[in-house]
């Protein structure tokens, strides 16, 4: 017996909870992404405008749109020093393709490597939610309670100190340009009464705690903060996955057998 094939209309009445999504729809001969022509936005965006796209649901002003960009190009890269780098490289070096090597790169991030913005932009955000008319002072005793709640709990405040520079160029950079820009909102005044408490200890900001005052003035949730810094990453995590390809043996060995200490129990007999 012959079946009759079903429409795709009557197919989605029959699935009620069928995959639903806001991002992109696809039609024959035509693809509308977040409301827009993908035409139109091949010919008229910017790689950055596209991103605040995907992530906002509007497009940036062009104020918006430099600044965005300043802190994409200051995710790019960190040298050898981050989880990440190092674990892109040392799965390149045996042998796995590239994809294999970002992927083991992108799971290399967590809670104390790439997570400190996502912390830092909630502790920004839940401070100055609803609190956007006030005065300096008002915001200097706020800045002093988190450095006080965390003082309590003996634990540093999130996007501020590294250890590796006493004063994070790239954060001093993106400060610079921000006040440039007359780009210093509630949240990077929040960020900056919190370096100025701190300043007995020399604790300054880094780049994660610039970055998310002004993703957070920008109108970026929390949740993003990752995967910002993730796409701003990329590029520099498939460099050194290049030059590890390219330039070096395979097989990279993180130490010499000798640089090693072998601190178990030895000469154990049945």
């Amino acid at each position: 017996m012959e079946t009759k094939k079903k429409s795709l209309e009557e197919i989605f009445k029959m699935r009620e909870h069928a995959m639903r999504t806001a991002i992109t729809k696809i039609e024959p001969d035509k693809i509308t992404t977040k409301g827009y022509s993908q035409e139109d936005l091949i010919a008229n965006l910017t790689y950055p405008e596209m991103i605040f796209l995907f992530f906002r649901d509007e497009l940036p002003s062009k104020r918006e749109l430099k600044m965005f960009n300043h802190i994409l190009v200051s995710f790019c890269d960190h040298g050898l020093t981050p989880p990440s780098t190092q674990t892109v490289r040392l799965i390149t070096s045996s042998g796995s393709p590239l994809n294999v090597a970002l992927s083991g790169a992108l799971l290399s991030f967590g809670s104390n490597h790439a997570g400190a913005i996502e912390k830092t932009m909630k502790i920004f955000q839940n401070a100055m939610k609803n609190n956007e008319d006030l005065t300096d002072r008002e915001i200097d005793k706020i800045a002093i309670d988190i450095t006080n709640q965390h003082s309590k709990m003996k634990k540093n405040v999130p996007g501020f100190g590294h250890r590796y520079h006493a004063v994070d160029p790239r954060a001093r950079k993106i400060l610079e340009l921000a006040i440039e820009e007359g780009f210093v909102g509630i949240h990077t005044k929040l960020a900056l009464a919190i370096e100025n408490d701190l300043q007995e200890k020399n604790i300054k900001l880094n780049i994660d705690g610039i970055n998310a005052s002004i993703l957070s003035d920008l109108g970026f949730k929390p949740e993003t903060g990752i995967g910002l810094f993730i796409i701003g990453r990329l590029p520099g995590l498939i460099a050194h996955s290049l030059e590890e390809r390219n330039n070096e043996n395979v097989f990279r060995k993180l130490y010499e057998l000798e640089e090693v200490p072998y601190v178990g129990d030895e000469d154990k007999t049945f």
